[in-house]
């Protein structure tokens, strides 16, 4: 299974290179096309599973003023 995130940042927020850090250290990779990272599970991931991981990207990015969206396939 694959999470894909894409993030939009706010010139108000967190600078880029620091959310791209905070997203690598998560375990995502940048990836080209219509997401931006792309975060690989080493098991199916159940839909607890991908709300857990949206939580957890959630508390990453608090507070950076950056908008993202996750799709998990």
């Amino acid at each position: 299974m694959k999470t894909y995130l894409t993030v939009t940042f706010d010139s108000e927020g967190g600078k880029p290179s620091e959310i791209v850090d905070k997203l690598a250290q998560m375990g995502f990779k940048p990836t080209q096309g219509n997401y931006d990272f792309v975060y690989n599970w080493d098991k199916d991931a159940t839909i607890n599973d991908a709300l857990w991981f949206a939580d957890k990207v959630h508390a990453t990015l608090k507070n950076n003023k950056v908008l993202f969206k996750m799709e998990t396939i």
